[in-house]
């Protein structure tokens, strides 16, 4: 952590129990002190960063643990800021806690999202010593205002030997190329594991359409394409969730295009998506943070959590059977609009919905379930 964010960090801690403001149908308002514009939700870049830097302190006291023991983990937060404020948030016993943080020290964080030499605007993926990056800006394939990527970058860091004097962690960079006549499109990366090992997914276009690319090695080879799946014709197809969506454990991706939903299962080539109209897959600022994973039933098998077309819903959307099912939805108070992230896991988790207006609408996963609101 910077300097200059320890400086921000001083006198920022104000622990709070979030006091909802009623909506309807079990959907209450988060009473924040600002108008709202992003959200990073647990898991992501900024909000691990802002959990583990010192910006906050614990959300939950932590008991003593005996010589030897691990200490507990810290709760996972999402992360809301606008131009006037910024809390983290996390659940702490079945309640929604907030804890007041610079927005100046959250944009810093955003920021450290796109290293050097990356896509302007774009956001790497992180997986361990791993991450990656677009790099090679390229009008190639792309329409007005738009800058493609010529190639991924993957950095990972080197072991070193221990040493008293300090030195810079020694790190291996690797360019990908999207491949012959294709660029990829400038969506952020996701990291994922394959088989046992790391992989990314990408976004490539081609003269053909858009498809998804998952970029890893094998052993000892370099990095590379290794599979792709089919193209599809319009709107380039937007990585929205990568989680075991089916039964096996293995990872899918789901993607959003042109309001079509699709998870792509991803082995054979080409990949083979299922997929269900009715869904947005345009208004946050980055797509792929329209959506989110949830493990409702706590089997192991991920749903997806993501606005409907006209955004004036969230729904919850199966894909177990394999076939796309919606098994609810909640009705907004306005529309969604910055972003979506859950806190929690199963039916007492809780869903932040960054609202078109400004405003977060907090959304109990039971009610996307069928059942009601805790």
């Amino acid at each position: 952590m910077s300097d200059r964010i320890r400086r921000l960090a001083g006198a920022l801690a104000l622990l709070s129990t979030v006091t909802p403001a009623a909506a309807a149908d079990g959907v209450t308002l988060l009473d924040l002190p600002f108008r709202a514009t992003a959200l990073r939700g647990p898991g992501s870049e900024v909000a691990v960063a802002t959990a583990t830097s010192g910006l906050i302190p614990s959300m939950k006291p932590r008991p003593a643990t005996a010589p030897g023991e691990e200490p507990a983990e810290e709760t996972p937060v999402a992360v809301i800021w606008g131009e006037d404020g910024a809390a983290a948030l996390g659940l702490v016993d079945g309640l929604v806690r907030s804890k007041a943080i610079s927005p100046e020290a959250v944009r810093e964080l955003v920021a450290s999202e796109t290293p050097r030499g990356a896509l302007s605007g774009s956001r790497r993926a992180i997986s361990g010593g791993l991450s990656a990056y677009l790099s090679g800006p390229t009008r190639a394939l792309a329409p007005d205002g738009v800058t493609n990527a010529a190639a991924l970058t993957v950095r990972e860091r080197q072991a070193m030997a221990v040493t008293t004097e300090p030195k810079p962690v020694p790190v291996a960079s690797a360019t990908v190329p999207a491949g012959e006549g294709a660029v990829f499109a400038p969506f952020r990366p996701r990291a994922l594991r394959l088989d046992g090992a790391p992989a990314f997914l990408a976004t490539v276009l081609r003269g053909d359409g858009s498809a998804l690319a998952v970029v890893s090695r094998k052993g000892s080879e370099a990095w590379n394409v290794t599979a792709t799946g089919g193209a599809i014709k319009g709107d380039p197809l937007q990585v929205v969730a990568v989680a075991p969506f089916e039964s096996g454990g293995r990872p899918a991706a789901a993607t959003l295009s042109g309001g079509l939903l699709r998870l792509w299962r991803l082995s054979g080539v080409p990949f083979s998506p299922t997929q269900a109209p009715g869904f947005a897959s345009e208004g946050a600022a980055d797509p792929g943070d329209a959506a989110a994973p949830l493990d409702i039933d706590g089997d192991g098998v991920a749903e997806l959590v993501l606005p409907v077309a006209d955004r004036s819903a969230v729904a919850l959307v199966s894909f177990a059977d394999g076939t796309a099912r919606e098994r609810g939805r909640a009705a907004l108070p306005s529309p969604a609009g910055f972003g979506l992230a859950v806190l929690g896991t199963g039916r007492e988790a809780r869903v932040l919905v960054g609202l078109a207006d400004g405003r977060v609408a907090l959304v109990p996963a039971a009610l996307l379930a069928g059942g009601r609101a805790p």
